[in-house]
């Protein structure tokens, strides 16, 4: 049976893992990405069990890249910002490999975007085009890109980010909500913070309200440390939501924090400083043979660390739903399914992130991390 034609705008995390699921389905797909070239960019991921799991689905060499090129933590510490007391561990690595099938891997985006792009034809991955506008008709879905081409398909996807035109063409111009939080992002060989103890742990120090925090986990096979600190900031003024930070800044900002924390920061040698942007959960996600995909439709805060994991869910069920479908009317059906299965999920996890208490004390992590995208009910 012939499969659809499906068009994904934009290729990353998202778009990619949604490429390879829905080729895999029997489709015939072409990603679309504004970018013009790939480079190193990007912050560093914590692909949690379920995300993991997900990726391990995919088959091809996903697993065995992300688990060569990343780090895989032992716990997952919460531990209180002045006193350093430890408030929760969760047992990672081996623990959750036979718990929930899958360890815990920290990584760096482009190490899984290379991951990802290994297993997907690079003459189908067209760079330099940012889609302009969408129509649809009973011939399929119209994009025109900026650069002045044309592609009609059977199916969309939109894997285009915060800013997604197809979010846009398809329920209107929105603008993203600034949180009132701003990010540090560092990464530092872990040789100058080997004395910092578990420090091949993912540990969270819960500062004294809940925008206030320093996140540290392992990179590179632990060669490397991560530092993720966020906190307070009544506006955002930059033309970039990224720019260049200040390393004392960074340390004045968390100047009461446990030594142990404050060591963490003394050895970064230079920080990024991002603006923390969201949106209120979508009731709808898809019109027609036009749907949305992770920060398109779901874009949420980092402080459940489940944004790109959230995407890749997203690809695993859209591949699934639209597996066996063979028309545009039973694509638009799947979609239906694939938004039905998803929602619910997405939007909890887009408020509890808002919420910012995810394991700050004891609690069960089933809920998130045994989540099986390959298994999930489909409507």
């Amino acid at each position: 049976m012939a499969g659809l034609d499906i068009g994904i705008a934009g290729g990353g995390v998202g778009g990619m893992s949604a490429a390879i699921a829905l080729a895999r389905s029997g489709h015939r797909v072409t990603v679309y990405e504004q970018a013009k070239g790939w480079g190193r960019v990007g912050a560093d991921i914590n692909l949690t069990p379920n995300v993991v799991k997900a990726l391990d689905g995919l088959g091809g060499g996903i697993g065995a890249a992300i688990r060569r090129e990343g780090a895989q933590p032992t716990f997952r510490i919460s531990r209180d910002w002045d006193t350093g007391l430890e408030t929760s561990r969760l047992g990672m690595g081996g623990v959750a490999q036979e718990h929930y099938g899958a360890p815990q891997v920290t990584i760096h985006r482009a190490d899984l975007l290379a991951a990802l792009s290994a297993e997907f034809p690079a003459e189908q991955v067209l760079l330099g085009r940012r889609v302009a506008a969408i129509t649809q008709d009973a011939q399929g879905v119209h994009l025109s890109f900026e650069d002045g081409s044309t592609a009609r398909h059977d199916v969309l996807v939109g894997a285009d980010g915060i800013h997604s035109r197809v979010r846009a063409a398809l329920f209107g111009e929105e603008q993203p909500r600034f949180t009132g939080v701003v990010s540090f992002r560092a990464v530092v060989p872990t040789e100058r913070v080997k004395d910092v103890p578990e420090i091949e742990a993912f540990t969270k120090w819960w500062g004294p309200n809940p925008q206030t925090q320093i996140v540290t986990f392992p990179l590179s096979q632990g060669r490397e440390t991560f530092v993720f600190a966020t906190t307070g900031q009544d506006s955002w003024t930059e033309e970039s939501w990224t720019s260049p930070g200040d390393v004392n800044e960074l340390r004045a900002v968390y100047q009461d924090f446990h030594p142990d924390a404050r060591r963490l920061l003394a050895a970064c040698d230079s920080v990024l400083k991002s603006a923390l942007y969201e949106r209120e959960p979508l009731a709808q996600w898809s019109v027609g043979g036009v749907t949305l995909l992770g920060d398109a439709c779901h874009p949420m805060l980092p402080f459940m660390a489940q944004g790109a994991g959230m995407a890749i869910e997203d690809a695993v069920v859209l591949g699934r739903a639209l597996a066996g479908s063979a028309t545009r009317q039973e694509a638009a059906l799947a979609l239906q399914a694939y938004e039905g299965a998803r929602r619910e999920r997405t939007a909890r996890i887009q408020i509890g992130s808002r919420g910012n208490q995810w394991m700050k004390g004891p609690g069960n992590a089933d809920w998130v991390y045994g989540y099986d995208a390959w298994g999930v009910p489909l409507a």
